[in-house]
């Protein structure tokens, strides 16, 4: 499979302390690879590297094709990747409709494919996005990346602290996003849910990837040991 997504050696810092040692990882075209581990492992900081919002002391990160190492973030999303951060962080003043088309590119992706993947936000078009429900901000969240038309959709986090059924509908929607095929990225702590629409899994423990593999190879013995399940 052809590489959309790699990242090479990565080394980044926060000042003086050192947050990724030598992380690499790829996700291929079509692929969804599932990045694990406990808190504070550096997951949230990969990605944040991946889409160029912290800059690399060491390493590069290349995307169809092109080394983007040294670009800013916007940059990179105009290139293609897509990113539902980790909090939701959509615009509370602005409808879900303004939200939707304030960061929409031409594509696939439009007002009534989002809608087709999230009913409720074509029902809440003309609401404020501080007036609806976590689960509501959530799909808002998705539907405004996906807006961009990226090629790869990075999810840190994207059900975490959701009701059930919530959660349940977002997988959903996750699923069909793979059906669509999106690649994608993902972070998400609860294994039962993230494992069946992984294609590959890598674990980080203090910055570094200690395990990465198929889905049925993450043992009960790797899990105890980094993920502390």
């Amino acid at each position: 499979m052809t590489a959309l997504l790699q990242l090479e050696d990565l080394n980044v810092f926060y000042g003086a302390s050192q947050a990724l040692d030598g992380v690499s990882l790829q996700v291929a075209e079509g692929q969804a690879v599932a990045l694990m581990g406990r808190n504070g492992m550096g997951k949230t900081t990969t990605i944040s590297t991946a889409c160029r919002m912290l800059p690399l002391r060491k390493g590069r990160v290349v995307f169809a094709g092109q080394d983007i190492s040294g670009w800013p973030s916007y940059r990179a999303a105009r290139l293609g990747i897509g990113l539902v951060p980790e909090g939701r962080r959509c615009f509370p003043n602005l409808t879900v409709l303004e939200n939707l088309v304030a960061a929409a590119r031409p594509g696939y992706w439009d007002l009534q494919q989002v809608h087709r993947v999230f009913p409720r936000l074509h029902e809440r078009a003309g609401q404020y996005a501080a007036s609806l429900s976590g689960g509501e901000q959530q799909m808002l969240a998705i539907g405004r990346a996906l807006m961009t038309n990226p090629r790869l959709l990075i999810l840190d986090e994207a059900t975490e602290g959701l009701a059930p059924v919530i959660r349940r509908e977002i997988w959903a929607a996750i699923a069909q996003l793979r059906t669509d095929g999106l690649s994608i990225l993902l972070v998400d702590k609860t294994l039962s849910e993230i494992l069946p629409f992984a294609d590959a899994c890598v674990i980080l423990d203090r910055g570094r990837v200690v395990w990465q593999g198929r889905p049925d190879g993450l043992t009960a013995e790797v899990q105890q040991a980094h993920l502390g399940v």
